[in-house]
């Protein structure tokens, strides 16, 4: 077992930039903490993974070339493999809980 420490902690300054750090990876999967200011900028490319969001704290919305939907507290949402994505409309700091299947910088582009 190992207990994830601060998973759930925002971590970017302030009106800043987002904030990305990595709790744990193991060869089929990586969890780390998002954190993005309100009003900033989400600049993510698409990743070679497949992802789970899960948003602990904060509102914004998340959108794909096919859909914006809203976010909050308790949504989760699966993003697969080399999908377009981005947070956009951050209006409270985002506290987003990522993991990635197989582990981040591991998966194979689609």
């Amino acid at each position: 077992m190992q207990v994830l420490s601060d998973a759930d902690r925002f971590g970017a300054d302030p009106g800043g930039l987002p904030h990305w750090v990595e709790h744990l990876s193991v060869r089929d999967l990586s969890v780390g903490t998002y954190s993005i200011p309100s009003g900033s900028v989400d600049t993510q490319e698409p990743h070679t993974e497949d992802e789970i969001y899960v948003v602990l704290h904060g509102r914004g919305a998340l959108a794909t070339d096919a859909a914006t939907a809203p976010v909050g507290p308790g949504s989760t949402i699966y993003v697969p493999a080399g999908e377009a994505h981005r947070f956009v409309n951050v209006v409270e700091d985002l506290v987003v809980l990522v993991l990635f299947a197989p582990a981040e910088g591991t998966g194979a582009s689609r």
